[in-house]
């Protein structure tokens, strides 16, 4: 299956209903629903055919009837009874006159009285579903649009690595020379001990030695490659990898103390934050 945006919009019409869904970036799946109140005994039934076909993103849908199904009103006759019976005591009690009648009790016809209107179910169903289709196909297509993007962006940031890793060794080279300057402008003629001072530069040349960092780079690089081809529901995946690549480059900077390195490892960093802000988009 195809990566996919979490950004997309779809709608459909179907007799009576009409279905509008937007979907936006979010860690979680979070579904906002505004549905006619006669229809509420849909919405779970709604609610789930979004978490069957997505994982990530905020949706919020909403729903709209056109036109009305087959009305039938509805008298809440113990309701009515106890709204008579308390004003009939309240007439009573405070010795109040007028009479309680009909046109009394009507005047609580919004708690008494309520709508029951009848609707064929499956346009609802299929509107819903058209609408579903029509965000994933364009959440689809957004989603090939950046893994593009950021496929063009990995592979320029591997030419980086590859030239980090060509400097490399003159990068060693030249801290070692370094070493042995800094020890002759400090001692000049004077004799001092020849092995401790290779054991010292050893040292030093492991301390700036980035090739383990180049190589754990190459191998995020390459889990990023197959997991951005590898198809639905991996936002997170993707997340995880940029943050790992982005503490080696960090490494490689801070290890080399070469200004070329470090000049490579910040253009690295910046492709690497490009491709942050494109991952937090993606389901």
């Amino acid at each position: 299956m195809m990566m996919q945006s979490m950004t997309g919009f779809g709608s459909s019409e179907r007799g009576p209903f009409k279905v509008e869904i937007r979907s936006v970036n979010h860690r979680f799946i979070d579904i906002s629903m505004k549905i006619p109140q006669n229809l509420g005994r849909h919405e779970i039934p709604l609610r789930n055919l979004v978490k069957e076909r997505f994982s990530r993103g905020r949706f919020d849908v909403l729903l709209a009837v056109e036109r009305a199904g087959n009305v039938r009103v509805k008298v809440n006759q113990d309701l009515a009874r106890e709204i008579y019976d308390a004003l009939f005591s309240l007439k009573r009690d405070l010795s109040l006159s007028g009479t309680i009648d009909i046109d009394t009790v009507a005047e609580f016809r919004d708690l008494i009285l309520s709508e029951e209107i009848d609707f064929d179910a499956e346009p609802l169903y299929e509107a819903f579903q058209e609408a579903l289709g029509r965000l994933e196909e364009m959440r689809f297509r957004e989603g090939e649009a950046i893994g593009r993007d950021m496929i063009s962006r990995l592979d320029l940031i591997s030419k980086m690595n590859e030239e980090v890793a060509l400097l490399c060794p003159d990068a060693v080279e030249d801290s070692r020379k370094r070493f042995a300057e800094r020890l002759h402008g400090l001692f000049g003629a004077v004799t001092y001990d020849e092995n401790r001072v290779l054991q010292e530069a050893a040292i030093m040349a492991e301390k700036t030695d980035i090739s383990e960092e180049i190589t754990r780079f190459n191998s995020h690089l390459s889990q990023l490659k197959t997991v951005l081809s590898g198809g639905d529901s991996v936002g997170r995946k993707i997340e995880f990898l940029l943050q790992e690549l982005n503490r080696e480059a960090n490494t490689i900077a801070s290890k080399a103390g070469d200004y070329r390195i470090s000049k490579i490892s910040v253009e690295m960093k910046a492709e690497l934050e490009k491709m942050r802000e494109q991952a937090q988009n993606i389901q």
